[in-house]
């Protein structure tokens, strides 16, 4: 991985590639930002910079033994950290049982959530972690002395996702690092990596990718219609994932979509077995796919609200939420608005917590019954 695949983020890159030209390689860095702003890219690119014999002053140089070992991401100081989930394949999974799809998925493309990743791996409804025993793997890797570069590099992607015995076991490891260690861990959530952590790594936060890079990142995939590419660059607003999302529809979005439909369907007319019907059908789902529910829920209440205000540019929906909004959007007003959100938001809240979610659905459905008539 180059810099130069990395989307946008032209100061970010200046910054990296100076701390390690002037010997300034802090060894433990969170980069934090939203979904979809290049921050795995980012640190490969950056792990790759940083083990380079022979880096330019903008990039590796990509023909040094060392930049083809990362390039097929099998570089031996090379170590990735991610979440997997509980399987009859594998007895006590850690990340090296999923690295072979690890790797191809970040060769087809760096930009993906975990939804995505889960969903790749057949997760199903499973959720996905980072569990205790995946720190006597990290332990065991980066006790051993570097093989070929001078930094053992460790790629952790959502610590958020960390056992809490994981991560104070990590903690120990960020506070007395083995010599030439460098730790990147990648969040999403920032406030949900423990404070011991965050406190002790170098915080680089990436903003959203601006307009032009996610245009002319979107004009050089081939076969692309070039009428939709305006379209996808707004619905993105600084998020690459969306927009390859809106070229290529996600089958978890199109099922939201639906469900969300079909919950304010019911709670208009007061169709009280069809919600409990509704209930029993999403707490199947599993959790992450739960809480991505009712965020995806929080995005469209949002955007509803906005549309009332005819202010197109302010509004960031796909055409078929366009199309179904234009008759649903006038029962999301200020009467209601802050209690939608307060609603959604408390159900994640409650599924984080690992409530009962045939109770959370249900609840919140019923709920509704009574917003949307205000």
């Amino acid at each position: 991985m180059f810099f130069k695949d990395v989307i946008g983020q032209e100061e970010l890159k200046k910054r990296l590639i100076k701390s390690v030209q002037e010997e300034r390689i802090s060894h433990a860095q969170l980069f934090s930002g939203p979904e979809g702003t290049g921050k795995v890219a980012m640190a490969i690119a950056y792990a790759q910079y940083v083990s380079c014999h022979n880096r330019t002053e903008i990039d590796s140089c990509g023909i040094c033994p060392s930049c083809h070992k990362y390039q097929k991401l099998a570089h031996p100081d090379l170590h990735f950290i991610f979440p997997v989930f509980n399987s009859k394949k594998f007895n006590k999974p850690v990340s090296d049982n999923f690295l072979p799809d690890w790797r191809e998925m970040i060769q087809k493309n760096p930009y993906f959530n975990l939804g995505q990743w889960l969903n790749n791996i057949d997760a199903e409804n499973a959720q996905g972690l980072i569990y205790e025993r995946e720190s006597d793997s990290i332990i065991k890797k980066l006790n051993l002395k570097s093989f070929e570069s001078e930094f053992k590099v460790m790629i952790i992607w959502l610590p958020e996702k960390m056992h809490a015995a994981c991560s104070n076991k990590l903690l120990k490891l960020i506070e007395e690092p083995p010599n030439k260690t460098l730790f990147l861990l990648v969040t999403e959530n920032e406030e949900s990596v423990i404070g011991t952590i965050r406190s002790r790594a170098q915080l680089i936060n990436f903003p959203l990718i601006d307009k032009k890079s996610i245009e002319s990142a979107l004009q050089n995939i081939e076969g692309i219609n070039e009428e939709i590419i305006p379209d996808a660059v707004h619905l993105a607003n600084g998020n690459y994932i969306k927009a390859l999302e809106y070229l290529n529809p996600n089958e978890d979005e199109q099922f939201y979509f639906q469900k969300f439909q079909d919950m304010m369907r019911y709670a208009y007319k007061r169709e009280v077995l069809e919600q409990i019907k509704w209930a029993d059908e999403m707490a199947q789902i599993g959790r992450d796919k739960q809480k991505a529910f009712f965020n995806f829920a929080l995005r469209l209440i949002r955007e509803y609200f906005v549309m009332n205000m005819k202010q197109s540019s302010l509004v960031y929906l796909k055409q078929e939420e366009k199309e179904w909004g234009a008759r649903f959007a006038p029962f999301i007003n200020e009467r209601n608005i802050v209690q939608f959100f307060n609603e959604f938001e408390l159900a994640i809240k409650h599924i984080s917590m690992n409530g009962n979610p045939k109770i959370i659905f249900l609840d919140t459905a019923l709920r509704m019954v009574r917003l949307i008539k205000q």
